[in-house]
């Protein structure tokens, strides 16, 4: 019986290992698949052994101020791979904390697979060396990242975008705002502010300050927020409450949620790549601490910061980022499109063609090919 462990830090990739371990647990019942992750890994099957909330947060400063939780996980993590020796460990995307547990696991001689690369073309373009020497094989879901990886000697696989298969809803708009218990005929715009409590508390009280200024402005606006499987909803309720502004909040459903909205306020991360799949206008939104972001500007190499704008190779919806996040800017470039149908549809068009760069689906059944693959060379 072959014995897998998966690691996810963030809600995407939580996601994505949920849909691969679905269809590696379809077509061989009989694996064990333990894990970090959050609900949709834990649904899908995986023995969980932390919470990904626990290792969660973005920023050099941030991080400081969770490293105990941090390596209370990283050492369960290396108990694990000492005791149970599993077959293969699979990292997706989340680097820093990732990278650690693989140098203990290469150590051990277990090898090891990425799956989703981390964003090795936009910064510290120098862990492609890294990754290389550490995994067995490396699945990833952009083309132009397949060169990255070869140079450097890699056995790297383009298994294409795991969200074309998942971003998707089956209701009608109309069918979605009822669904939602939204009015129907009003206009409405999601807030997505992130799946980490930091990013909440950095960024929803700009985005329900600037909810407020689009109230004054539109007398049939309505707002609805899905909460993220890695956050605690009561926590999102506090900053609803202080802030006066009526808002639905809803447990997930982000597709449905979409498929609901004129136009959306999105925290940059993959949400925004979801958002764009589901051709819905947007603004992007970014902040950290000062200095995390001082540290960034050093090493990241991307006009873009938006993954939407990245793939489209150009700017298609608006970036506000660090002093750039005000509520009065957000509600400006999020009523543009509101009060401009042109404009709006404009914007869609564009969405539209960036889907079509992500290629025709079946990532996730390409992915567990390849970890089968991996399994039966391992013995």
């Amino acid at each position: 019986m072959k014995k897998i462990l998966i690691i996810a830090g963030e809600a995407s990739g939580d996601l994505h290992g949920a849909n691969l371990v679905k269809e590696l647990l379809r077509q061989d019942p009989s694996l064990r698949i333990f894990g970090v992750g959050s609900r949709n890994m834990r649904e899908a099957g995986v023995t969980m052994l932390a919470d990904a909330s626990a290792i969660s947060v973005v920023g050099a400063t941030e991080v400081l101020t969770h490293i105990g939780a941090i390596y209370g996980v990283y050492a369960k993590l290396k108990r694990f791979l000492r005791q149970e020796r599993p077959d293969l460990l699979i990292l997706i995307d989340f680097p820093d904390f990732n990278l650690l547990v693989a140098r203990t696991a290469r150590k051990l001689g277990i090898p090891i697979a990425y799956y989703i690369s981390p964003q090795v073309w936009a910064w510290r373009k120098g862990r492609a060396r890294k990754i290389a020497k550490l995994v067995r094989a490396i699945m990833v879901i952009f083309p132009f990242e397949v060169d990255i990886y070869r140079r450097e000697g890699a056995d790297v696989r383009f298994v294409g975008h795991p969200l074309a298969d998942v971003v998707s809803s089956s209701l009608s708009r109309e069918e979605a705002r009822a669904a939602l218990e939204l009015h129907r005929d009003r206009k409405t715009v999601a807030l997505l502010p992130g799946s980490r409590r930091k990013e909440i508390s950095n960024l929803l009280p700009d985005m329900l300050a600037a909810a407020k200024l689009l109230q004054e402005r539109f007398n049939d606006v309505q707002f609805v927020l899905p909460v993220a499987s890695t956050l605690d909803p009561v926590f999102v309720k506090s900053y609803l409450a202080a802030s006066g502004v009526p808002v639905t909040l809803v447990d997930g459903r982000v597709y449905d949620v979409l498929r609901a909205a004129d136009a959306a306020i999105v925290t940059s991360g993959t949400a925004t790549l979801e958002t764009g799949l589901m051709a819905v206008p947007m603004v992007i939104v970014y902040r950290i601490s000062r200095i995390s972001y001082a540290i960034g500007r050093m090493i990241i190499d991307v006009k873009n910061i938006g993954l939407v704008n990245i793939v489209a190779g150009r700017t298609v919806v608006p970036e506000l980022i660090q002093d750039q996040v005000t509520p009065a800017a957000i509600a400006a470039a999020i009523g543009e499109v509101l009060a401009d149908p042109g404009r709006a549809a404009a914007v869609r068009a564009d969405l539209e063609r960036v889907r079509g760069q992500l290629g025709q689906g079946g990532a996730s059944k390409r992915a567990a090919a390849i970890v089968r693959e991996l399994l039966a060379a391992a013995g």
